[in-house]
């Protein structure tokens, strides 16, 4: 596979950053060193944590670490390049609750003991828009699953995206699993009072609004009991 100069020249730069995470499988499965420590051993402190599934380019997590200094943030992402712009402003800015992890989203419950993580974005992720890849939706009932077995009882999901498919899909989910749904906007740039939400753009959220797609917003209740 063509791998750019660029693209290792920011895999190598990651590797310099102390907040910045890119963990072999078998470091995972033999036991990661910060799983259920993320709060005492990495952040130093007792504050939320706060992950974004499939982060990009990572200018979500930071643009929340800088507003929210009392809640800790992770981008996780599968593409290590893809990431580094996230991950070099929050090292230019010393941001010290803001953390990356390179891995899958499906490999959480190698990363978090159960209950640690207290929030969840997922902001603009593929919708899988083909029947067949249903289960592979960051929204699925498969993977709402193994958010339960990492986040604390009734954790708040949010998802911000541009596809209607994907939404519709993810509010019958919500519904079908009888999770309480908190608020839903097909256009939550025409909708009042949610500054927290449209303040903070990602580089796809630009782009597909600039195309003059309509952002939809939603959050909901994880129950464990579901």
């Amino acid at each position: 596979m063509f791998v750019t100069k660029r693209k290792l020249e920011r895999f190598a730069q990651n590797s310099t950053f102390r907040h910045v995470f890119q963990p072999y499988y078998h470091e995972l499965v033999s036991g990661f060193k910060l799983k259920g420590k993320w709060k005492s051993d990495f952040f130093g402190n007792e504050n939320p944590v706060v992950l974004e599934l499939g982060c990009g380019k990572g200018e979500f997590t930071v643009g929340l670490g800088q507003k929210y200094p009392e809640k800790n943030y992770i981008g996780i992402d599968v593409k290590g390049a893809r990431m580094w712009r996230g991950a070099n402003t929050a090292n230019e800015e010393n941001l010290k609750n803001v953390a990356f992890i390179r891995c899958k989203v499906e490999q959480l419950e190698l990363l978090f003991s159960p209950g640690e993580v207290d929030e969840i974005w997922i902001t603009f992720p593929n919708p899988q828009i083909k029947n067949t890849a249903t289960k592979k939706r960051l929204t699925s009932p498969q993977f709402l699953k193994r958010y339960r077995k990492v986040a604390k009882n009734d954790t708040i999901i949010h998802l911000k995206t541009d596809n209607t498919g994907f939404f519709d899909y993810t509010l019958e989910v919500i519904s079908e699993e009888n999770l309480p749904l908190l608020y839903s906007s097909h256009d939550i740039y025409h909708s009042p009072d949610h500054e927290d939400v449209t303040s903070i753009q990602t580089h796809y959220e630009k782009l597909f609004a600039a195309q003059g797609e309509t952002i939809k917003y939603l959050k909901f209740v994880l129950h464990k009991n579901s």
